[in-house]
């Protein structure tokens, strides 16, 4: 069966606890934190709706029903359900608890505080000429100090995760923007405290992971400097 991108499910992990951010945002949790008068979630929903994806889970934790409250089960175009965490897993361990949710063979998975202007159509069809069961999005920064480098080869295959203030200048960086297979999702393990970030992908790299460089922006709002770049990002992203 081939599965066209309108027919897979998205993932939002929205359920971090945005402790940098609380002395500038007290009372909600990270993904509701405004910009431009709108819930930085809506920006990452209008990018998945622009797609024709109709079916997307929102894995929630603290303060977690503020965002049903905001949100319901339906925007747009879209069919929204909740994972909801009663401890705090990661996000890989989020990501394994909404397993029963997610109806496609592929997943398509965005951190709830991070934003990559890529064509999610693009990314799509890289990943799936790619024949690995992972694609991670990547974007170019002018240090990758902070966040922590990714290196490749040629082909795209992922060879080498670099941690943080392990490298200095210019490189590609974790866009928080993934294409699983299913499969990979059940070998998480279960009720465990886990990132994917920090502890499954860089133990998947011999499974096959590839990293599709992005020329789009990235906007990661998880400090509150970053925070404060947010609404000329996004009138940017307008203009």
């Amino acid at each position: 069966m081939t599965w066209e991108l309108g027919e897979i499910t998205a993932v939002i992990l929205a359920g971090g606890l945005g402790t940098r951010l609380r002395p500038v945002i007290t009372n909600c949790p990270k993904c509701l934190a405004e910009v431009n008068g709108k819930p930085f979630l809506t920006f990452l929903l209008n990018q998945i709706a622009f797609t024709g994806i109709k079916h997307v889970v929102l894995c929630i934790g603290h303060l977690g029903e503020q965002v049903k409250s905001t949100f319901g089960t339906n925007y747009r175009n879209l069919s929204l359900e909740y994972s909801q965490e009663t401890e705090l897993l990661g996000t890989g361990g989020a990501l394994r608890l909404a397993l029963p949710l997610l109806k496609s063979r592929t997943v398509l998975v965005l951190n709830g505080d991070s934003y990559c202007d890529l064509n999610l159509e693009d990314f799509w069809h890289w990943h799936n000429q790619q024949h690995t069961p992972v694609s991670l999005a990547l974007a170019m920064v002018e240090n990758v100090s902070r966040y922590g480098q990714v290196r490749t080869n040629e082909d795209g295959r992922v060879t080498e995760f670099v941690e943080k203030g392990q490298a200095q200048g210019a490189g590609w960086i974790n866009a928080g923007i993934y294409l699983l297979d299913y499969s990979m999702i059940t070998f998480i393990p279960d009720g465990q405290v886990i990132s994917l970030e920090k502890d499954i992908f860089p133990n998947w790299i011999q499974k096959g992971l590839s990293g599709y460089r992005s020329p789009g922006r990235l906007l990661d709002i998880g400090t509150p400097e970053s925070y404060a770049q947010a609404e000329l990002f996004f009138a940017e992203e307008i203009a």
